[in-house]
């Protein structure tokens, strides 16, 4: 059974990379804006690299498709940790071991579940 105190750590490592990513999805989104504003667009018209301007915004953009998609997992877990079922395993209700959830704060299965779900045995792959 997971203290009161590994929780409350727990909710500070789910809000404090919360806060990181944000950050990260400022600078992202800011450099994506930098590839295709005025200036930058110019550039690119008078040096031919379309291609090169359009794969650094297309790579900026699925970083933060990813980020954001890291955040709603994080937004989940703190869910989970208001209604008591933080580091219960979603497939066997196991406790998830707390290294784990240490090293993935917002981590859904236990260790057997995740790799079954990894190898194709599960609905839900990404925690």
């Amino acid at each position: 059974m997971l203290t009161q105190e590994f929780v409350a750590q727990a909710a500070e490592r789910l809000a404090r990379r919360r806060a990181e990513l944000e950050q990260e999805i400022r600078a992202k989104l800011a450099a994506a804006r930098e590839v295709v504003g005025s200036d930058g667009v110019d550039q690119v018209i008078e040096a031919g690299d379309y291609a090169n301007a359009d794969l650094l915004a297309a790579l900026d953009i699925a970083e933060v498709q990813r980020d954001v998609a890291e955040m709603r997992d994080l937004d989940a877990a703190r869910r989970r940790l208001e209604d008591g079922e933080y580091g219960r395993c979603i497939d066997c209700a196991a406790e998830i071991p707390a290294a784990r959830l240490e090293a993935q704060p917002a981590a859904l299965r236990c260790v057997a579940c995740q790799t079954r779900a990894e190898l194709g045995g599960g609905s839900h792959p990404r925690l």
